[in-house]
């Protein structure tokens, strides 16, 4: 049976039936184009993003009596209108190698057939770039290592660097080396590139870093060594796709 996982409810769980899904959906790039006057074409001055997309299940609920598929709807509506101020992870049975961040935040309008069935479309906007799963798996290294990001897209990952004291963490790919150099390293500092923060638990680690910008691996071969006092990364690499 086909169904969608929307903040950790399997659609299936609740009775919902999927007749089709908007599967092949892609963001629209934000650029805009300026017209010279005595010049042909225009040019564009691009926004460097990508915006929202929107993904939508056409569904239906089967119940045996009007009853119980009041019962079904107050259920649905309970799960999707749930904490509607932040993304939520949705996957899906149509795309199982990826997830997206997703938030539902349109009207829903369920239409009573034969007072037996509801049918209805949920539509969710969503982050434009699918994450595939195995990459959100952290993985523990010791020593120098490379990663190989397979998709056209710049990754972000996430990084917890253990040591104590000192230390430097350096990336090098085709575009050249990058170097973030860490002081006083008590135990671990946790980097996330998506969130552009240095961290420790809930205490803010910036101030402990020097680099240019944060972590990230271009398109290829990214080659990640440490020295000083690190001892340890683990990393997600956060491999993303549309």
């Amino acid at each position: 049976m086909s169904y969608f996982i929307y903040n950790n409810i399997k659609s299936s769980d609740l009775g919902v039936r999927i007749i089709s899904k908007n599967i092949y959906s892609a963001p629209k790039y934000d650029v805009s184009l300026t017209s010279i006057p005595g010049r042909n074409g225009d040019l564009i001055n691009p926004n460097g993003r990508y915006a929202n997309v929107s993904l939508s299940y056409t569904c239906y609920v089967p119940a045996k009596s009007i009853d119980e598929l009041s019962k079904k709807i107050t259920a649905i509506k309970n799960w999707l209108y749930n904490e509607p101020d932040s993304y939520h992870v949705l996957e899906d049975s149509y795309d199982t190698l990826f997830q997206r961040n997703a938030v539902f935040n349109n009207k829903l309008d369920i239409s009573d057939e034969a007072r037996k069935i509801g049918t209805f479309t949920v539509t969710f906007s969503c982050e434009p770039f699918r994450y595939l799963k195995s990459s959100l798996v952290e993985e523990s290294h010791d020593s120098t290592f490379t990663l190989s990001n397979p998709y056209s897209f710049i990754a972000k990952p996430y990084l917890k660097i253990y040591g104590n004291g000192d230390g430097r963490l350096i990336i090098s790919n085709s575009k050249g080396t990058t170097v973030w150099n860490f002081t006083s390293i008590d135990s671990y500092i946790e980097c996330d590139s998506e969130l552009m923060n240095f961290y420790k638990g809930t205490e803010l680690k910036n101030s402990s870093v020097s680099g240019d910008g944060f972590p990230e691996l271009i398109v290829g071969d990214s080659t990640i060594s440490f020295e000083g006092n690190i001892t340890r990364i683990d990393i997600k690499a956060r491999w993303v796709s549309l």
